[in-house]
């Protein structure tokens, strides 16, 4: 099929049918994401037994991803999917199963939190190295801007259909939708020909094979480089869900209305800088424009931080989007490429435990700083902060090429 440049991964049967599949999947997981966190208020109008459940969904992660990634560089990829796919269309399915009957409790939804979050662990990796095995290197790039595309849009659509079915029916509809966009998946892997097959190379002992990713991506410096930037802008920007209602409510003084206002401005950002990496015409950014982007994104931090209208809010919530989902995606793209394909899933898995395993980390600090000198200073903190690491990094990299 013909697709325009900007949209060329979609020429690969196997990835737009992936893709297709995963539209539905991300938007019914964002929308069982909201009515999780009412039925939680429902049960206990507590918000620490909230963020207790957010904190038991991502902790796997922060855990066990670098073991998770050498598992996926032993086991057929597309199985190891069908596999985590159908935990998840089960977990959907036993909590909605749960709060239809009526017998929900509260460590219902604790314990099938974490069994979400083990089943997220194991399949981020595998995910993330199979998308090469469907579009080839030369693709890999608008592959992935596509698949950030998708979550940030599914970050914008699944919580207003949430709203509205929560509204009307309550919160069981989510949780059935989200099960059956996860049975999807899987009937669509099962339809792929890229099977996802480990490298024939001989294998290490598990711990041996750690450590072999491990070293391979220190020493590597282009994704050394990646790696940080992917953790300074995971520990003082991806905190969203965090910060994001503290401006709405205790700076701006804003209802429900202005903090979906703002959210959208940030994802329409998001949605647009990942685009904008599909759109590049060269496989992997220069390394100005990373540090470009992540100064940029920092620099808005610290306007937020002084911000005192909701129109000044969400344009620099857009700019932050933007710049740092083209960011993210940038260093995801340049690690997928300069990993070899017996390396990938371990390498990938770095990536996951930055992106996604420094959330609860970067979420505390933001949480403690507000609560002791403001939500304005816990801005400015982060700002600082993730300015001084891309500072860290800028004189590594050049202290590197003197070496050179």
């Amino acid at each position: 099929m013909t697709f325009p440049h900007g949209l060329r991964a979609l020429r690969h049967r196997d990835f737009r049918r992936f893709y297709g599949a995963q539209v539905v999947a991300q938007t019914g997981a964002w929308m069982q994401m909201v009515s999780q966190s009412w039925l939680v208020l429902q049960l206990t109008a507590s918000p620490f037994k909230l963020g207790l459940i957010s904190t038991l969904q991502f902790a796997p992660v922060l855990l066990f991803s670098v073991l998770s990634g050498a598992v996926a560089d032993r086991l057929p990829k597309r199985r190891v999917l069908v596999a985590t796919q159908a935990t998840l269309a089960g977990q959907a399915l036993l909590l909605g199963l749960l709060a239809a009957t009526g017998l929900v409790e509260y460590w219902h939804v604790a314990a099938l939190g974490l069994v979400l979050g083990f089943a997220n662990v194991a399949d981020q990796p595998a995910r993330q190295s199979y998308v090469v095995e469907m579009v080839g290197r030369d693709d890999v790039a608008n592959a992935v801007a596509l698949n950030s595309a998708s979550f940030n849009a599914a970050r914008i659509v699944g919580p207003a259909v949430a709203g509205v079915v929560i509204g009307r029916w309550g919160v069981v509809p989510s949780f059935f939708a989200n099960a059956a966009g996860f049975v999807w998946v899987i009937v669509t892997l099962l339809g792929l020909r890229a099977s996802g097959l480990p490298s024939r190379e001989a294998r290490a002992p598990m711990l041996a094979a750690i450590r072999e990713g491990l070293a391979w991506a220190l020493r590597t410096p282009r994704v050394r480089l990646a790696l940080g930037l992917v953790f300074g802008v995971s520990l003082c920007v991806f905190n969203f869900t965090v910060y994001v209602p503290l401006l709405a409510k205790d700076v701006l003084g804003l209802g429900a209305e202005g903090f979906g206002f703002l959210m959208a401005a940030l994802g329409v950002g998001a949605v647009a800088g990942a685009l904008t990496v599909g759109l590049l015409p060269t496989r992997e950014p220069p390394v100005a424009a990373l540090f470009a982007a992540a100064a940029i994104t920092f620099a808005m931090l610290l306007g937020l931080g002084l911000v005192r209208r909701a129109w000044v809010a969400a344009a620099l919530l857009l700019v932050i989007g933007y710049f740092g989902l083209a960011l993210m995606a940038a260093c995801n793209t340049a690690m997928q490429l300069s990993a070899p394909d017996a390396l990938r899933g371990r390498v990938m898995s770095l990536y996951t435990w930055l992106s996604a395993g420094i959330f609860p980390i970067g979420a505390f600090i933001v949480g403690a700083v507000a609560e002791a000198w403001g939500v304005s200073v816990a801005f400015l903190w982060n700002g600082t902060l993730g300015l001084a690491v891309l500072a860290a990094l800028g004189l590594w990299w050049r202290r590197r090429g003197r070496r050179g």
